[in-house]
């Protein structure tokens, strides 16, 4: 049928395949991210909304250290975790952004990891996370007091944390957010071995909780 066709038509008939073809193409292109991407209840949402709340905690107790701490590695360290966090912020707010889904959630923190809302704390708080009073009194301490407490309440927060990265570094969909929480993991867990040094240095123990 096609050899029978005029010359013209052969051309008109080769630029509309060519036309199908492409707009085929195009629509497959845009569909399969599209199907692709995280939904609302994934682990990468939960992650990346949950884990930006973490952080943002770390953030503001990573600046106290900055300006409180007595010595030049709790200022260091205080300032490396502030600055890191808050980039990490941003990186998941951005994936949220991508996936169209909104940065918040109705569902109770935790609830994309196995038993996680069984890992919250009587008033709803994150594994390791410092309460409102907490904060008061670490804002209110100077001295080997504030190095101390700072040091046991950001051992706490990460120790609380990495178990979150840990999980979606497994069972996220996303390669990208599994990169992301490996890397959160291990560089908690080098802050978490540097936390532990300077408490034996301060004469001091870790939180019992």
């Amino acid at each position: 049928m096609f050899a029978q066709l005029s010359g013209r038509a052969r051309l008109t008939f080769g630029v509309l395949a060519a036309v199908l073809l492409l707009v085929t193409g195009v629509a497959i292109g845009y569909l399969i991210p599209v199907l692709s991407r995280p939904g609302d209840d994934s682990v990468d949402a939960g992650f990346a909304r949950d884990m930006s709340i973490h952080h943002a905690q770390a953030v503001e107790m990573g600046m106290f250290a900055y300006r409180l701490g007595t010595t030049d590695d709790i200022r260091n360290l205080g300032y490396d975790i502030a600055a890191s966090q808050q980039w990490q912020i941003g990186q998941m707010q951005t994936w949220l952004t991508e996936w169209h889904l909104s940065p918040t959630s109705s569902k109770r923190a935790m609830a994309w990891m196995p038993d996680g809302q069984n890992t919250l704390q009587p008033d709803g708080r994150m594994p390791g996370m410092a309460s409102d009073d907490e904060l008061k009194k670490l804002k209110s301490s100077t001295g080997k007091d504030f190095d101390i407490l700072w040091c046991q309440l950001m051992l706490r927060h990460h120790l609380g944390g990495i178990h979150m990265a840990e999980v979606a570094a497994k069972s996220a969909s996303d390669p990208d957010v599994r990169d992301a929480a490996e890397k959160i993991r291990q560089s908690q867990s080098y802050d978490i071995a540097q936390l532990s040094e300077k408490l034996k240095d301060l004469g001091a123990q870790p939180l019992s909780s």
